[in-house]
C-alpha cells in the first residue's frame, strides 16, 4: 500500500487548496471581463459603435491588443479555473450559511455562474484560435427565436424573462443589503479595506441587477410581440439604456458600476470564503 486514509484526505485537502487558489486567480480573471466591460459601456455611451459591450466585446477588445493571443488563453485558462471553482461551491460549499434553503440558493447561483463562465472561457479559446464569429445579441435572438417556435413558446419567453428579471432584483438587493459581505472573509482584506470594498461591492451588485433587469424586459417585449428580434443580451440592454432621456448620464453610472464589480472581484479573490 502506498498511503492510508490520512495519506488519502490530506491528499484531497491538498488538491482542494489547489483548485480554490486556481479559482480565485480566475476570479480576478473575472473581474478583468467586467472592467473591459465597463470601459466599453462608456466608448457606447459616447456614440463608438466598435465593439460589443458585452463580455465577448470585451474579450475581442483584449484580443487586438499586442499580446492579445496569449492574454486569451491566459483568460480562457483562468476562467475555467473559475469555473470548476464555482462548480465546487455548487456541491459542497456555503456551508457558512446556516439557512437550508438559502445555501442551496446559493449553491445554485455558483452552477449557474459556472456555466456561464465556462462558455465564456469557450469563446476566448474560439477567439485565440480564430474562430470565432456572430455576436452575443445574435446568439440571444437565435435561442429566443427557437424557444418561440415550440408550442406555448411566447409563454415560454415570458417564463424566461421574469426568471432574468428577478436574478436583477436579487443581485440588486444583494448589493442594497449588502449581504455579499456574508460570503467573505473580512480578515482577509488589507487593514482599512473593508469599507471600500463594501461599496464596490454594493455599486457593482446594484449596477449587475439593473442590466439584468433590462434584459428581462427586452426578453418579455420580445415574448409579447412574439418576435425574437426585440430580445439581446448585455451589448443591447445597455445601447437601450443609452437611447433613452439622460441615457448617456445612465450608462456611464452603470459603466461606473461595472468598473466597481470588477475591482470588488480582485478584493472578493482574496477574501472569498471557500
Amino acid at each position: 500500500m502506498t498511503g492510508g486514509p490520512v495519506a488519502r484526505r490530506a491528499s484531497r485537502v491538498e488538491s482542494s487548496r489547489t483548485a480554490q487558489v486556481a479559482g480565485r486567480l480566475g476570479m480576478a480573471c473575472w473581474g478583468l471581463v467586467h472592467l473591459v466591460v465597463a470601459y466599453l459601456a462608456v466608448r457606447v455611451a459616447f456614440g463608438d459603435s466598435g465593439h460589443e459591450a458585452d463580455q465577448k466585446g470585451a474579450l475581442q477588445e483584449i484580443g487586438g491588443t499586442a499580446f492579445g493571443q496569449v492574454l486569451l488563453w491566459v483568460l480562457a485558462v483562468g476562467l475555467i479555473a473559475f469555473g470548476l471553482w464555482q462548480g465546487m461551491l455548487a456541491a459542497t460549499g456555503y456551508g457558512w450559511v446556516r439557512e437550508h434553503g438559502k445555501r442551496v440558493r446559493k449553491r445554485i447561483g455558483s452552477g449557474a455562474r459556472g456555466v456561464v463562465v465556462f462558455g465564456l472561457a469557450y469563446t476566448a479559446i474560439r477567439l485565440a484560435t480564430g474562430s470565432g464569429s456572430g455576436s452575443g445579441d445574435q446568439a440571444q435572438q437565435e435561442f429566443t427565436a427557437k424557444l418561440l417556435s415550440l408550442p406555448a413558446g411566447p409563454v415560454l419567453v415570458a417564463v424566461a424573462a421574469a426568471v432574468v428579471v428577478g436574478v436583477g432584483i436579487a443581485a440588486a438587493v444583494k448589493g442594497v443589503k449588502r449581504s455579499f459581505l456574508r460570503d467573505l472573509d473580512t480578515s482577509e482584506l488589507p487593514t482599512g479595506s473593508r469599507h471600500a470594498v463594501e461599496w464596490l461591492g454594493a455599486a457593482g451588485y446594484v449596477a449587475k441587477g439593473l442590466v439584468y433587469v433590462i434584459i428581462g424586459a427586452l426578453l418579455g417585449y420580445a415574448a409579447l410581440r412574439s418576435d425574437a428580434r426585440q430580445a439581446g443580451g448585455l451589448d443591447k440592454a445597455l445601447r437601450t439604456l443609452a437611447a433613452q432621456p439622460y441615457g448617456v448620464v445612465l450608462l456611464v453610472i452603470v459603466a461606473l458600476g461595472l468598473a466597481a464589480f470588477g475591482v470588488y472581484c480582485f478584493a472578493a479573490a482574496r477574501a472569498h470564503r471557500s
